[in-house]
């Protein structure tokens, strides 16, 4: 089926750079991209922070409640 389509000068230029980098026509670009969009996206998870602890210890003269000279270490500026 045939359709006509205003499009965006620089999505359909943007459309056509992928077209011709996958070595593809633009209308499977462009129907590809329809199809994702019909679909839908699959529900997004909350994001869920894990904390790992990891053995460790504190280089000598490190202060964790001075947080400029946590930079600087960070920084390598001794």
């Amino acid at each position: 089926m045939r359709a006509t389509v205003d499009l965006n000068d620089e999505l359909l230029r943007r459309a056509k750079e992928r077209a011709a980098s996958e070595g593809t026509a633009l209308r499977a670009v462009i129907e590809r991209a329809l199809r994702s969009w019909l679909e839908g996206r699959p529900a997004r998870r909350d994001y869920r922070f894990r904390w790992r602890p990891v053995k460790g210890r504190l280089r000598p003269g490190v202060r964790l409640d001075d947080r400029s000279s946590l930079f600087d270490l960070m920084e390598g500026r001794d």
